[in-house]
């Protein structure tokens, strides 16, 4: 046994038969450990307790968590204030937890839960547990805004996950004995606190702030913290997007180091470097992408075979230029994707090499990883390869104008965007040629697409498609238009190719049996597709075994063209697993695929570093490495679609502020999703925005609600208002604290 892993060798002392629970002393005799040692086994069992390995029980003593029914989790809390935990373990249920049994435990700490026995839940029935300690803190600062009682003053999170007002002291201000622990309005000192980058400010009620927090431990008072950052007024332009940037704790600027090695990087490619790799400089490789990028790090050409087809999906090859554990890796490593918010990027990698030498522009030399797939005329893979390679595209296309091509109109020119739709002034939009070789193989290659895209479905794929919104700013980044983008053909052209890349490579590096990193998605747990299968019937659509994969697919098409079915496919999304990165190739449930990895983003995504490293066969470290590391980056990437969602939100927050504030708001088309005692609620499908049009608002008569039937009746009139309704609504209020918004039906021209 001593020659076991350490943390295998605490796993078996702990299943010995008849264990009786030790502490590190016990367990460190138990195991003969070098007491000069204790340090690493101290260490070990931390993070072992962190990761739910292990449990700590009364006295300091260790078990197993299923043997004393605790298990250890992420905590995410609801807006209502109760909670899910979603455990540690792999395959593990998640369990309810209701607000009254959080403790002092926040949104995102990890902790661990006792699950509690039927007669003690609140929800009888259900998987139930109770806060019993708390591993790690994630919340050490908190984001919000600034307000004031007669007697302190107190900050409101902007994260509405956390359910508790800030009691704050002001910077300056040292902290007593008292509870609340606050500063009194006009009482006591008000110092001047220097914010990051800043000059000194003095904080005012409404400015957005950050507070770091003190120790919570008891739930019976508010949570009290101190005010180190005044970000600034929570009107002024820029800071609802810097408050985002510092609740979700994401850089602002590369270390110095990073970007002199950067710097160091030639964007000349070498005569020798080309001779090792093959040169595909004269085949006709294109690009497309949004209108505004400039990360193009994805590439393809297709040709028809005498037995099918030939495609070519040509990847940045960042890690040419990234070298393991150099200053660019570690940082890539830290960061572990780009962010994408309404008014810049956050990225992975210094703007040097992300929208520099390794963006596949056109006409340009780059240096790519290359995966080779031929298939035959239905559509199935019969061969692919891999190799380093050179190219030079042939020319950048947006969507919009691949969309035009498969559309055989004329294509609108290549604009000239910074993120957010601000156009370079210095730079006019660039017309497309259209050559007859383009147009055919645009077209082609939207065959081959469709092609796959057909076998995907037929397979058991989930279409979980769903439309984004673009947010255009104005020259002072405030939100001033929403155009709906929807996922169409040419969207779908590159999404297939890219599936079929990282569906090869995922293959490959299974057939090696060689540590990498796999993009999973594990199976749904029955009772959250039957918690949704109940939802669905809300809405008047029956479905049958949810577990079943074709009765999912059946319950969505059957939403299509509905005005439920945004509502409902975000349900269903809900109620699946979160995909996210591992070492084991346990496949993916939504795309209906046995081996999936990420493969084509390595300038926005270290996973897909990882996985170019593995296919050229670089070393991978120990699979425990490896392990943290899938844990890590599914962390940051959590973060990142938490921020960009913020970011989304606010915009459209301020987009109809601003309509509030115009003389003649504009109408929106509006569809009834639901409707409740209080009110209807709609949808805007053109800006994808969901509000209330509260019963009082309803026009020209008085509305009683019909609860069976789920819809108002006018007294007089008897106008009915009912799901699936659509009419035309103007905005009456924004609340950005609830993050609310309400309509009012307009009226008739």
């Amino acid at each position: 046994m001593k020659s076991l892993p350490l943390r295998e060798r605490i796993l078996r002392q702990l299943q010995t038969k008849g264990y009786r629970p030790l502490d590190k002393v016990g367990l460190s005799q138990a195991l003969k450990w070098p007491h000069e040692k204790r340090g690493v086994l101290k260490d070990m069992l931390l993070e072992m307790e962190q990761a739910g390995e292990i449990a700590r029980i009364r006295d300091d003593r260790y078990v197993l968590p299923q043997t004393a029914d605790l298990i250890t989790g992420t905590l995410q809390v609801h807006t209502g204030g109760n909670a899910h935990l979603l455990s540690s373990t792999p395959g593990a249920k998640d369990i309810f937890i209701s607000a009254v049994n959080l403790g002092t435990a926040m949104h995102g700490d990890k902790v661990t839960a006792r699950v509690m026995h039927e007669g003690r839940q609140q929800r009888p029935g259900t998987e139930e547990g109770r806060v019993v300690k708390i591993l790690e803190r994630v919340n050490t600062t908190v984001v919000g805004t600034l307000q004031s009682s007669k007697k302190f003053f107190f900050v409101i999170p902007d994260d509405s996950r956390l359910q508790h007002d800030i009691y704050v002291r002001l910077p300056g201000e040292r902290r007593s004995r008292d509870t609340p622990d606050v500063v009194k309005p006009g009482r006591g000192r008000r110092e001047q606190a220097a914010p990051r980058g800043g000059r000194a400010l003095t904080p005012k009620v409404g400015d957005k702030v950050v507070v770091r927090l003190d120790p919570w431990e008891s739930r019976h008072v508010n949570p009290e913290g101190e005010i180190i950052e005044i970000i600034g007024p929570a009107s002024a332009p820029g800071v609802d997007m810097l408050s985002i940037i510092r609740k979700h704790n994401l850089p602002t600027e590369f270390p110095g180091s990073v970007e002199r090695e950067a710097e160091r990087i030639s964007e000349a490619i070498p005569a020798d470097e080309i001779a090792r790799r093959e040169d595909l400089r004269g085949g006709f490789i294109i690009t497309i992408d949004p209108d505004d990028a400039k990360d193009f790090d994805d590439a393809i050409h297709v040709e028809r075979t005498a037995s099918g087809w030939h495609l070519g999906v040509h990847i940045a090859d960042v890690s040419h230029y990234v070298r393991p554990d150099g200053a660019l890796d570690r940082e890539a490593r830290k960061r572990g994707n780009s962010t994408y918010l309404a008014d810049r990027v956050i990225p992975m990698l210094p703007e040097r090499l992300s929208n520099g030498i390794c963006s596949l522009k056109a006409g340009v030399e780059r240096l790519t990883f290359s995966a080779f797939i031929d298939f035959d005329a239905q559509g199935r893979v019969t061969k692919a390869r891999f190799a380093r390679t050179v190219i030079k595209s042939a020319a950048r296309l947006t969507y919009r104008q691949a969309l035009a091509i498969l559309e055989n109109r004329p294509p609108p020119p290549t604009p000239n965007y910074e993120r957010g739709g601000k156009v370079h002034l210095d730079s006019a939009p660039i017309p497309l040629n259209v050559t007859p070789e383009l147009h055919d193989r645009v077209h082609g290659a939207w065959e081959l697409a469709s092609l796959l895209r057909k076998n995907r479905f037929l397979a058991g794929s989930l279409d979980l498609d769903f439309p984004e919104v673009k947010i255009w700013l104005d020259d002072q980044g405030r939100a001033e238009r929403l155009e709906k983008m929807d996922n169409d053909i040419s969207h779908q052209l590159i999404e297939e190719f890219m599936l079929a890349a990282n569906e090869v490579v995922a293959k490959e590096l299974k057939h090696r049996n060689t540590p990498a990193i796999y993009r999973i998605h594990e199976d749904p747990d029955a009772d959250r597709l039957a918690d949704f299968r109940t939802l669905a019937a809300t809405y008047g659509f029956r479905a049958g075994d949810l577990t079943q994969r074709r009765e999912l697919q059946k319950l969505l098409a059957s939403t299509k063209g509905t005005p439920e079915e945004y509502a409902i496919k975000l349900a269903l999304l809900k109620s699946l697993k979160r995909a996210a990165y591992g070492t084991q190739p346990v496949g993916h449930f939504g795309l209906a695929k046995v081996n999936y990895t990420h493969f084509t983003s390595p300038i926005r995504r270290y996973a897909d570093l990882l996985v170019h490293r593995g296919l050229a066969r670089e070393k991978m470290g120990p699979i425990g490495d490896l392990t943290e590391l899938a844990t890590h980056i599914s962390t940051t990437e959590r973060t990142s679609a938490d921020a960009e969602k913020d970011s989304t939100m606010l915009k459209k927050m301020e987009f109809f502020q601003r309509q509030l504030a115009t003389k003649k708001p504009g109408e929106f088309r509006a569809l009834v999703v639901d409707v409740r005692s209080y009110g209807l609620s709609v949808e805007l499908p053109d800006v994808l925005v969901t509000g209330l049009i509260h019963v009082s608002d309803l026009p020209d008569d008085f509305y009683e609600f019909d609860s069976v039937r789920l819809r108002f009746i006018g007294r007089k009139t008897k106008r009915i208002y009912k799901i699936g309704d659509a009419l035309q609504v103007i905005v009456s209020r924004v609340d950005a604290y609830k993050r609310q918004i309400d309509f009012v039906p307009a009226k008739p021209r």
